[in-house]
């Protein structure tokens, strides 16, 4: 039930960005709850293999290159789903960014709870 919730929030989130942001564009809320799915199993799969594959470059530039990284499972994702477009790199790495930033925040709480509960 927790991941439904987080995958409707983070639809959320998208479709308002993409209401906000220019150079994104979403043709509904039904497709930002596809986006989120489809971004979700990209994370969840392909990210740790690009992590590994980077990590030199991921370490020299102090971690800076997972923004990159974030951004291309954007525009991967916004490729295989019809109705959301991203203009540009840049606006997929501002648009990256701001879904990190208010999930996270959104999130915190909850996450930190889990972390006390798996602690013990």
């Amino acid at each position: 039930m927790r991941l439904i919730i987080r995958l409707l929030v983070i639809a959320a989130v998208t479709y308002i960005l993409s209401q906000i942001l220019r150079g994104v564009h979403i043709k509904s809320y039904g497709t930002a709850i596809w986006f989120a799915l489809v971004l979700a199993l990209l994370n969840a799969f392909l990210r740790p293999v690009l992590i590994l594959l980077t990590l030199p470059l991921t370490l020299f530039t102090f971690g800076l290159f997972l923004f990159v990284i974030n951004t291309l499972m954007v525009l991967l994702a916004s490729e295989w789903i019809d109705g959301f477009k991203i203009d540009s790199f840049g606006w997929g790495l501002l648009f990256s960014l701001l879904l990190t930033f208010i999930t996270s925040t959104l999130f915190r709480e909850e996450d930190r709870q889990r972390r006390e509960r798996e602690q013990g």
